[in-house]
C-alpha cells in the first residue's frame, strides 16, 4: 500500500467515524480505561433527595471528587480511574452513609443510597488508613490525580511536563535528559494510552510534542506485568485521562503567565464548558526559553527554543440515556537550537531542529446492558522532524548532518467490557499502521576524524592518503581508518552521503482477559495475540497471568507472570535497518547491519506487597524480573539528538521498586518512590550506524543500570482562606553506568572541554575548557562528576564507570486564593517554583553512545500568576 493510500484510508476512517449515525440508548459511561460511578439518593420512604453532597475519594491517590444530587436525586462521577474508593453521602438531618466502591471496569456502577433520618446532625470524618483503600489487583499501579500533579514543582507549560511528572512520582522511573526517562531498567519501553489511544512512539522533547500537562485529569502508571490490552512497549504503561467539559454547568478555566531564569516565559489558557449532554475542554499554551534543552555544558550555549501546543476535547451525549462520543485534537509545534559545547561554540556551530505534531482521535462508548459496554476508537498521529545543519557545513564537527523524517501512526481499537458477579471481562482488537519516511545526509568536516595516516607525534595527518601509502610520505598508517568513509569525507574531496526511503509497518492484535474476584482473592487470566508486519515479521501468543490476595490487615500480596512482544522503535528505523545495504554502518562505521530489526520477545514475572502501617502510612514494594531476546536500545549520532534504534542479542533485567506514602494529616502529606535496576545486556549489536560492539566482555551493564534512586516529596497545606501551600522534593541518584571513562588514563586523553565537563582533577589542579590535564603525578586524582574505576579494576559486567551520585532539591510554594475571594471559583493564584535549589552541577550522562552528554539544569526560578474562573 502506498503512502498516499494509507493517508487516504486513515482520513476516510476518521471521517466515517465522525459522521456515524445515531447510537442506541445507554447509561452514562467513561472511557474504556476508566469507570463511572452513578446512583440515586432516597429517603426511607423511597422519595428522591435533591441537594445531598456525595464525595468519592481515595487518599492514597489524593483523589477526591464531589457532586450534589440533582432534582431527581441523581449523581454521577465519570472518568474515574480504576481503583478502590470511599463514597460518602451527607445531608443535614440525615445520617451520613459511607460505602466502599471498587471500580474494576468501564461498565458503569449504579448505586442506590438510602439516607436514614437522624435526631441530630452527624458528621463523619474519614481519615488515615480508612481512606487508604489499597487496590486488590495483581499488577502494581500508581494513580496520580490532578491535585497531585498541581502540587509538584514542575514549571508551567513545560514541553516535557508529562515526563517530569513520571520521574517525580512513579516508582522505579529514572530521569534522563530532555524529558527522557528509563522505566524499570529499560531504555525507553514506555507506552502511553491517552483516552484509549495507544501512543507507543517516543515522547521526549527531541522526538515529539507531548500532551500538555494541564490537559491531564488523571494518570494511572502500570509497572511490571501489564494487562492483556497493552502491547508494543510494556516497560511502563501510562494510562492518561484528559480533562472534559461534560457536565459543567458554568464555564471553568484559567489564564496564567510565568517568567523566570534563562528568559523563560510561558502563557497558558484553559477553558471547560458544557452541559449534561455535551462538553468541551480546550487549552492553548506557549513556552520560550534560552535553555530549552539539556546541553553538554552546565552553561547554556546556543540553546534557545520555543513551543506552542493546542488541545481540545469534545464530548457529546445527546440524551441522558444516550451514547458518548468524544473527539481529541492536538497540535504541537516546537523549534529549538541544538546546544553547543565550548569547542562547538568557538567553531560557530548553529544546528537547529523543528518538530510538528498533529493528532486526531475520535472515540465512542455505549452500554448495551447494565453489564455490557463497548468502546471504539480511531486515531491518526503525525510527527514531522526536521534537523538543520549550520549554514557553513564546516562549522559542524565532526560532521555536517541534515534530516527530515515523518511518522504517521493511524489505526483503531474495539473493546467489549462485561462486568457481572465475580467476573470482569475485557476483550478487544487493535489495528495499527506506521507510515515512515526518512531523508538523511551526512558528510565529515573534521580531517582528524578519519585520517588515513598519523604523524610521528601520533596526531592525525590532515592530508589525503598518499599515492604510495602512509610510509612513502614518512607517516604511519592509522589502524582506526575506515576506507569506505572516505567517500563522504568533505575535507578530502568526498561528497555527502544521502539516504531517502519510505516504509510501512502494520500490526494487528487481539486480546481477552478476565479478572475474577473471589472474596479476598483476585485472579487475572488473560492472553494476547500480536502480528507484526514491517521491515521484519513476527507473531506471538502472549499469556498474561496474575493473582493477588487481600490480607486481614488491609494489605495486598500479588504476583504476575507473562510474555510480551516488544516492537522496534520507529524513529529512524529505516536507515538503522538498512546499514550495510545502501546505508553507512556495515561498510563505513562497522556496525552489523543489512537485516531489519526484529521484534523482541520478553518474559516477565513480578511479586509485590502493599501494606498500611498504622493510620497514616502505606508501604508498597515490588520485585521485577525481565528476560528479553533481541533487547532494544538507542544509538546516538555524535553530539546530536538524532538516534537510531539498535538491538542486542538479549538482556537480563531485575529490579526492586516501591513507594511509601504518608496520607494527608493536619495539612501534611508526603511520599517516597524508589527503585533499583540491574540491566545486563549481551553482544552482539545489530542496527544503528555507529559501532558499539564487540565490547571487552560479551555481557555488560548498560547505561540505564543504576544501583539506587529515590524521590521524596513533602507537602504542607496551610489552614485558612489564602490556600497557601509548599512542596519540597529531594531526588537522589546513585549514578547510571558511564562506559566512556573506564580509567584515569583514558580521561587524560579527552579534550580539555570534555575533561572540564567531568570535573577532572590532578591534586589541586582542575581541568578547564581551555586548559586540560595531560599527565598526573599526584597521588590525589579523579573526577567530581563521574566515578572512574581504579586502574585495572574496570569490568563492563561488574564494575563499570558511572555518573557520580547526586542530590537535587526542588521547591514549590504558592497561594491559591491571593485576594481572599469569597467565590473560590473566581480567584487569583501565585506560585514560585525553584528547580535545582542548591544549583548542583551534575551530569545525566557523558559521551554515551546511547544518549550523548547532558548536564542537569542549573538553578532556575520562575513565578507564575494565574486567574481562575
Amino acid at each position: 500500500m502506498t503512502r498516499v493510500s494509507i493517508r487516504r484510508a486513515s482520513l476516510c476512517a476518521l471521517l466515517c467515524f465522525l459522521l456515524a449515525g445515531p447510537v442506541p440508548p445507554l447509561l452514562a459511561q467513561g472511557l474504556g480505561g476508566t469507570g463511572t460511578v452513578q446512583g440515586t439518593v432516597t429517603d426511607p420512604s423511597g422519595a428522591v433527595i435533591p441537594g445531598a453532597t456525595v464525595v468519592l475519594s481515595n487518599a492514597l491517590a489524593q483523589f477526591e471528587r464531589q457532586a450534589v444530587t440533582d432534582g431527581q436525586g441523581a449523581f454521577a462521577f465519570t472518568n474515574v480511574p480504576q481503583d478502590t474508593y470511599a463514597l460518602i453521602v451527607t445531608l443535614e438531618g440525615f445520617q451520613t452513609v459511607r460505602r466502599t466502591v471498587r471500580v474494576r471496569s468501564a461498565v458503569p456502577i449504579a448505586l442506590d443510597v438510602e439516607l436514614s433520618l437522624a435526631a441530630t446532625s452527624t458528621t463523619v470524618v474519614v481519615h488515615g488508613s480508612e481512606q487508604s483503600l489499597v487496590a486488590n489487583v495483581p499488577t502494581a499501579r500508581t494513580n496520580l490525580d490532578a491535585a497531585t500533579i498541581k502540587a509538584l514543582p514542575i514549571q508551567g507549560s513545560n514541553p516535557s511536563g508529562l515526563s517530569e511528572l513520571l520521574a517525580l512520582a512513579a516508582p522505579g522511573v529514572v530521569a534522563d535528559s530532555n524529558g527522557f526517562f528509563h522505566p524499570l531498567g529499560d531504555h525507553a519501553q514506555t507506552e502511553f494510552s491517552i483516552d484509549n489511544q495507544p501512543v507507543p512512539d517516543q515522547q521526549s522533547r527531541v522526538y515529539s510534542n507531548q500532551l500538555p500537562l494541564d490537559a491531564v485529569q488523571s494518570t494511572e502508571v502500570v509497572a511490571g506485568m501489564p494487562p492483556a490490552q497493552y502491547g508494543d512497549k510494556t516497560g511502563l504503561i501510562v494510562n492518561i485521562i484528559t480533562k472534559s467539559g461534560l457536565g459543567h454547568q458554568q464555564p471553568q478555566g484559567s489564564v496564567s503567565a510565568q517568567y523566570g531564569s534563562f528568559g523563560t516565559g510561558t502563557g497558558d489558557v484553559t477553558l471547560g464548558f458544557g452541559r449534561d449532554g455535551w462538553g468541551n475542554f480546550g487549552l492553548v499554551n506557549g513556552y520560550r526559553s534560552n535553555r530549552y534543552l539539556d546541553g553538554p555544558e552546565f552553561k547554556a550555549l546556543h540553546d534557545t527554543g520555543d513551543s506552542i501546543s493546542a488541545f481540545d476535547r469534545v464530548d457529546v451525549r445527546p440524551t441522558p440515556e444516550g451514547g458518548t462520543l468524544h473527539l481529541n485534537l492536538l497540535y504541537g509545534r516546537s523549534a529549538f537550537q541544538i546546544p553547543n559545547t565550548y569547542d562547538e561554540q568557538v567553531a560557530g556551530q548553529q544546528q537547529q531542529q523543528r518538530i510538528t505534531t498533529i493528532n486526531v482521535a475520535p472515540g465512542w462508548s455505549q452500554t448495551l446492558t447494565s453489564n455490557l459496554l463497548i468502546t471504539a476508537n480511531a486515531y491518526a498521529r503525525h510527527d514531522a522532524v526536521t534537523y538543520q545543519p549550520s549554514p557553513d557545513p564546516f562549522s559542524d564537527t565532526p560532521a555536517t548532518i541534515a534530516q527530515h523524517r515523518t511518522l504517521l501512526n493511524s489505526g483503531g481499537t474495539f473493546e467489549v467490557s462485561y462486568f457481572k458477579g465475580v467476573h470482569n471481562i475485557r476483550a478487544g482488537a487493535n489495528v495499527a499502521f506506521w507510515q515512515l519516511h526518512e531523508d538523511f545526509s551526512l558528510g565529515l568536516t573534521d580531517p582528524g576524524f578519519n585520517a588515513p595516516c598519523l604523524a610521528a607525534s601520533g596526531s592525525p595527518d590532515a592530508g589525503p592518503l598518499p599515492a604510495g601509502g602512509c610510509g612513502a610520505a614518512g607517516l604511519t598508517a592509522n589502524d582506526a581508518y575506515l576506507p569506505a568513509l572516505a567517500a563522504y569525507d568533505l575535507t578530502r574531496g568526498g561528497s555527502l552521503f544521502h539516504f531517502n526511503d519510505s516504509g510501512l509497518i502494520k500490526e494487528q492484535s487481539a486480546y481477552a482477559q478476565d479478572s475474577i474476584s473471589l472474596k479476598q482473592l483476585t485472579l487475572d487470566l488473560g492472553a494476547r495475540f500480536d502480528r507484526y508486519d514491517g521491515l521484519s515479521r513476527a507473531t506471538a501468543f502472549e499469556p498474561r497471568l496474575g493473582v493477588s490476595y487481600q490480607l486481614p490487615t488491609g494489605g495486598v500480596l500479588r504476583a504476575a507472570w507473562g510474555k510480551t512482544l516488544e516492537t522496534p522503535y520507529n524513529e529512524n528505523l529505516l536507515l538503522s535497518s538498512a546499514t550495510g545495504a545502501g546505508g553507512l554502518a556495515n561498510t563505513v562505521f562497522g556496525a552489523v547491519g543489512g537485516t531489519a530489526l526484529v521484534p523482541a520477545r520478553r518474559r516477565i514475572w513480578t511479586v509485590g506487597a502493599s501494606q498500611p502501617i498504622g493510620s497514616w502510612v502505606v508501604v508498597e514494594v515490588n520485585y521485577l524480573s525481565k528476560y528479553t531476546t533481541n533487547a532494544f536500545d538507542f544509538d546516538t549520532l555524535f553530539n546530536t539528538p538524532i538516534a537510531f534504534p539498535i538491538e542486542w542479542a538479549k538482556s537480563e533485567e531485575t529490579g526492586i521498586d516501591g513507594k511509601v506514602t504518608l496520607l494527608p494529616h493536619h495539612g501534611f502529606s508526603a511520599y517516597t518512590v524508589f527503585g533499583h535496576a540491574h540491566a545486563l545486556f549481551f553482544n552482539p549489536e545489530t542496527g544503528g550506524i555507529v559501532f558499539n560492539s564487540p565490547l571487552a566482555t560479551r555481557a555488560f551493564l548498560i547505561d540505564h543500570d543504576q544501583k539506587f534512586e529515590q524521590t521524596t516529596s513533602v507537602q504542607y497545606s496551610f489552614p485558612g482562606r489564602l490556600g497557601a501551600w509548599a512542596t519540597l522534593t529531594w531526588n537522589y541518584e546513585s549514578g547510571l553506568v558511564n562506559g566512556s571513562v573506564p580509567d584515569y588514563a583514558t580521561a587524560l586523553m579527552l579534550t580539555a572541554d570534555q575533561q572540564a565537563a567531568i570535573g577532572l582533577y590532578c591534586g589541586s589542579t582542575f581541568a578547564t575548557p581551555t586548559m586540560g590535564i595531560t599527565a598526573c603525578n599526584s597521588p590525589t586524582f579523579g573526577a567530581t562528576r563521574v566515578v572512574i574505576p581504579a586502574a585495572g579494576t574496570e569490568n563492563d559486567a561488574t564494575n563499570p564507570g558511572r555518573i557520580a551520585p547526586r542530590n537535587l532539591f526542588d521547591l514549590g510554594v504558592g497561594v491559591d486564593n491571593l485576594l481572599l475571594s469569597a467565590d473560590e471559583r473566581r480567584r487569583v493564584s501565585v506560585r514560585l517554583t525553584i528547580i535545582n535549589l542548591m544549583n548542583k552541577e551534575a551530569l545525566y550522562n557523558f559521551l554515551s553512545t546511547f544518549s550523548g552528554t547532558h548536564f542537569v539544569a542549573p538553578r532556575s526560578v520562575a513565578v507564575q500568576v494565574a486567574y481562575h474562573f
